[in-house]
């Protein structure tokens, strides 16, 4: 009798980037940010230096293990943030 064993483990890798964008009301951030990807265009850069991490890396707001890639924005003075 033969048995097969499979393991399917998942890696993840996250990279984050601070930038500065002029005072705007929340719900015009994430048209802004979608409007002017170049002010984040170094993110790449960032996400080859990080190492992969075991899991899904669902944390900080990342909350769909579904997709490959998932975006996002948080402003610090505000508090407030989402999905891009």
């Amino acid at each position: 009798m033969k048995v097969r064993i499979t393991i399917r483990k998942v890696y993840h890798k996250i990279a984050e980037l601070d930038i500065d964008i002029p005072n705007l009301e929340p719900e015009e951030v994430a048209d802004y940010l979608i409007e002017n990807e170049n002010l984040y265009d170094e993110i790449h850069k960032k996400l080859e230096e990080v190492d992969y991490e075991d899991g899904f890396g669902i944390a900080n707001g990342m909350t769909d293990r579904d997709v490959e890639e998932e975006w996002r924005y948080d402003v610090y003075e505000q508090i407030y943030g989402g999905h891009l």
